[in-house]
């Protein structure tokens, strides 16, 4: 009763996993499109970037003018007592108050701002490369995520049909038994690999289940039907030598670490500039009341005066650093250090970048040789089978042999669906990995996310709280 339990609930996600692939097939491309727009990492890595532009227009203020309004406001009261005319006192309260407006602009700080601008836009462009390379991570996962359920689906399809496969055998088994040309150890036999096929059936079920959680997670949409994928052509370099040329050359890993270096070098520029003369203009517009009240003067009696005055004043100061504790100079051989370290991280990233193609290339290569491999390896297994079966129809096999036989060929065919898998995957890990997995390159369907448009929108901008989406 259990393993029909278990083989109606296995024939019905079959029936339901085949109805959704007629109903809404989705090709590869159309996940790795959906994947573009809808992964949440890829969409986080924009706004990261978005971010990181606002660093130019912040850099560009150190030669930009503050502006500010300034008020102020002062109450005084004084007791003062005359001996000469005995104890004669007089109150005086005065009470002033004023309004206007400073600026402070720096006319020239050491070069500092144009190295910190320079940083800035080096490290735009280097972050501009570390999101196309999350781009290929995102597009790697993907065709990963994609290839999984295909193949977990396939294998689940090749479990069913070895557990129906299996209830033959107990049938058939209990009936030669029932006629006498059997034992009960043929049946037993059966039946135990038939519990055996259930469980694994049970297994790849949930597998199924794990790499659907897996796509809807990156691709942002459930695998309602996936249609079968070929290995990408005509991206692939034609050998190994042309594709470590080519990563070398274009990949986003290392052209973003190229970027930092001319940062780091800039901000080096940067630091020895606060060693150098500053002069800065100051400017100050204010206009001021004041009114006093006196009583109890002896000789004079009470009076209150007012008066008002609009004055205007313009400054230029220049700083000439002699000792500063030691801060700058400090700064300045940690930001060598630092870019030392960049120059550093450029050669780490070429020996990864080299190491991922060579990778990737032998995986190609290895699960192109399994594809043909285990195809024939199921050939030769079905056949195999095929004769097994027929020599235990007249007495010179056993229940076992073919019981064997059949374990062969699912082994064959779950290996060929991985390796087939394997080829896809590795197809789009090669281009990811010399650094042309991009939605360019491969011709998608879907708007290109370009990074210079809400930079150029940002660059020099003078104010305003609102970003260029409105928010």
């Amino acid at each position: 009763m259990k393993a029909k339990f278990w083989l109606a609930v296995a024939l019905t996600a079959g029936t339901i996993l085949s109805g959704a692939v007629a109903a809404d097939a989705e090709t590869l491309r159309g996940a790795l499109a959906k994947a573009y727009h809808n992964n949440q990492s890829l969409n986080a890595a924009r706004a990261e970037q978005r971010a990181t532009d606002e660093a130019v227009p912040q850099a560009k203020s150190g030669l930009r003018p503050f502006i500010s309004a300034v008020g102020r406001a002062n109450a005084n009261h004084t007791l003062t007592t005359h001996s000469q005319y005995g104890s004669s006192d007089y109150n005086s309260r005065s009470l002033g108050y004023g309004f206007g407006v400073q600026l402070n602009q720096a006319l020239f700080d050491g070069f500092q701002t144009p190295n910190n601008v320079r940083a800035a836009k080096a490290r735009v462009l280097a972050g501009q490369e570390n999101l196309a390379n999350s781009v290929q991570n995102t597009f790697t996962d993907t065709v990963s995520a994609y290839m999984d359920v295909v193949r977990d689906r396939e294998i689940a399809s090749l479990r069913r049909q070895n557990l129906s496969f299996l209830e033959e055998q107990v049938r058939a088994a209990r009936a030669r038994l029932d006629v006498g040309e059997g034992t009960r150890t043929d049946v037993a036999q059966a039946e135990a690999e038939r519990a055996l096929a259930t469980a694994t059936l049970n297994s790849a079920l949930a597998q199924v289940a794990s790499s659907e959680a897996t796509y809807f997670q990156v691709v942002g949409a459930a695998p309602t039907g996936l249609s079968a994928a070929e290995a990408l052509t005509g991206v692939l370099p034609p050998s190994i030598d042309a594709a470590l040329s080519i990563s070398q050359r274009d990949h986003p890993a290392i052209l973003a670490t190229l970027h930092l270096v001319d940062a780091a070098s800039f901000q080096v520029k940067s630091a020895e500039g606060a060693l150098l003369p500053q002069v800065s203009l100051t400017g100050e517009v204010e206009d001021s009341y004041s009114t006093t009240h006196t009583n109890d003067l002896p000789g004079v009696g009470s009076r209150s005066t007012g008066s008002n005055a609009l004055s205007a004043t313009v400054g230029a100061t220049l700083t000439i650093p002699i000792y500063q504790g030691g801060l700058a100079s400090s700064q300045v051989r940690q930001y060598k250090e630092t870019l030392g370290q960049r120059r550093i991280e450029v050669d780490s990233a070429r020996d990864q970048v080299r190491a991922a193609v060579a990778t990737a290339w032998a995986t190609l290569e290895a699960a192109r040789a399994n594809v043909s491999g285990y195809r024939s390896q199921v050939e030769a297994a079905k056949l195999a089978l095929q004769g097994v079966s027929e020599e235990r129809n007249v007495g010179q096999r056993t229940t076992l042999d073919v019981l064997n036989s059949q374990a062969d060929v699912i082994t064959a065919q779950i290996l060929l669906a991985g390796a087939r898998r394997d080829v896809v995957v590795g197809s789009y890990a090669l281009a990811s990995a010399i650094g042309h997995l991009t939605p360019q390159r491969l011709k998608l369907p879907v708007a290109i996310y370009d990074p210079n448009d809400h930079y150029k929108a940002v660059e020099d901008k003078w104010g305003g709280l609102r970003t260029p989406d409105g928010r």
